[in-house]
């Protein structure tokens, strides 16, 4: 069968390597005989050295890294100038304003009592839990075995096959928390009284509490969150600063500043860059390097608040950010210039399909003039986007509706 995959691409005679490329790397993830196969290769090198690639044994890269490479140049010429097209669904019974997407699902929930597990390839609902009544969600987070949500100050958690529990079994016992993020097997949730809170999935206790300033007396609630690999905890603050601690410490490690004391409302990490990015309450976005600690960017892409930033986890060029104006940016990681401005072109849908199971609505996306202003363009053209979540080629956005949108790019 692989024999007749790799056939398959010869007969077709891909012309376009990035669009191969892209393909393919969707089949590294998901396949390990794929990823060792030898005829693969050949055809790999072969289209390299088609495109004018050199395939000299100095200059000659690794198939994996060599296609993500070119896949990741591909996404970002898609989302700076590709061509936009917008599938709406009713996503649940009222309006909600979170989405998490990963390996292929997508989370939606935050104002419903249900969360949903959605399949981006059919938009099918694969799976449903349920909010205690007593209990209101703030923020959740998901991997491929459970998912975490934050009720007020408790965790519940729910596992793929329906299970659920929450904990502790009391309210207060912990200050109010405003987000959470999962790395297994910690929860990180940060609170209202500028503390971090850690708790362990499998012995459900909170393991440790870390102060996100140097004294709790003059800290801000902790707003957003990101995790990295190495067990760093970025949080920041309302009162403009982001803080790095560590999780194996306890210890904070440093403190990221902007220029104005503005809240920081959205936090995102890049692992393969090591760039810290953060949104604001009133319209900036910066930039930081991890490893020097110091500032790289900083610039003011809107009037208003700026509610969630988002990247491919592969992707080192490109940064999408949404917020109030409902204006979805693509920025550049490494200058923060903006690369382009996106809106539907129509409130009223181009056409609506029915599968077997759910009702789409398709649209067109426009993008903007650099001179058009924003505040002329009707508000139906841009709601609020209240998250985003990137993946290859698309954006999915939560705009405190019933509905979910996802922004499909392609040349």
């Amino acid at each position: 069968s692989l024999s007749r995959f790799a056939l398959s691409i010869f007969l077709f005679k891909f012309k376009d390597f990035t669009l191969l490329a892209s393909f393919f790397v969707l089949l590294f993830l998901r396949n390990a005989v794929i990823r060792k196969s030898e005829l693969l290769q050949v055809l790999y090198f072969k289209l390299r050295r088609d495109s004018g690639e050199s395939t000299s044994s100095g200059q000659r890269k690794s198939m994996e890294f060599g296609l993500q490479e070119v896949a990741m140049k591909y996404h970002r010429l898609c989302l700076q100038r590709g061509r936009i097209d917008i599938h709406q669904w009713k996503a649940h019974s009222v309006g909600v304003d979170q989405c998490r997407m990963k390996m292929g699902l997508l989370l939606t929930g935050v104002g419903d009592k249900v969360m949903r597990l959605w399949s981006l390839d059919s938009y099918k609902c694969e799976e449903e839990y349920y909010i205690p009544d007593t209990a209101s969600l703030v923020d959740f987070d998901f991997d491929e075995s459970k998912i975490v949500g934050l009720l007020g100050s408790r965790v519940g958690i729910w596992t793929r096959n329906g299970k659920r529990s929450i904990f502790p079994s009391r309210e207060g016992t912990f200050s109010k928390g405003l987000c959470v993020r999962y790395i297994d097997p910690d929860a990180v949730i940060g609170c209202e009284d500028g503390t971090a809170r850690v708790f362990d999935m499998y012995s459900r206790t909170c393991s440790r509490i870390i102060k996100c300033a140097l004294c709790l007396m003059h800290a801000g609630p902790v707003t957003c969150l990101a995790l990295s690999d190495d067990e760093l905890i970025l949080s920041g603050s309302s009162l403009g600063s982001v803080s790095i601690s560590d999780l194996a410490s306890d210890q904070r490690v440093a403190r990221l500043r902007s220029t104005d004391s503005a809240g920081i409302r959205t936090l995102c990490f890049n692992p393969c860059s090591h760039l810290v990015f953060a949104g604001t309450t009133v319209g900036y976005t910066y930039c930081w390097d991890l490893r020097t600690m110091k500032s790289l960017w900083e610039t003011r892409i809107s009037s208003n608040v700026l509610y969630s930033l988002s990247h491919l986890r592969s992707d080192t060029s490109t940064l999408a950010v949404g917020g109030i104006d409902g204006v979805l940016r693509v920025l550049n990681q490494n200058t923060g210039e903006v690369l382009s401005r996106c809106l539907i072109d129509d409130e009223r849908p181009i056409s609506s399909t029915r599968n077997m199971h759910t009702f789409i609505e398709k649209k067109k996306g426009i993008r903007l003039p650099e001179d058009a202003e924003v505040d002329r363009i009707t508000r139906t053209c841009r709601p609020p986007i209240t998250c985003l979540s990137v993946g290859m080629k698309k954006v999915v956005t939560a705009h405190n509706s019933k509905y979910i949108r996802m922004w499909k790019f392609n040349m």
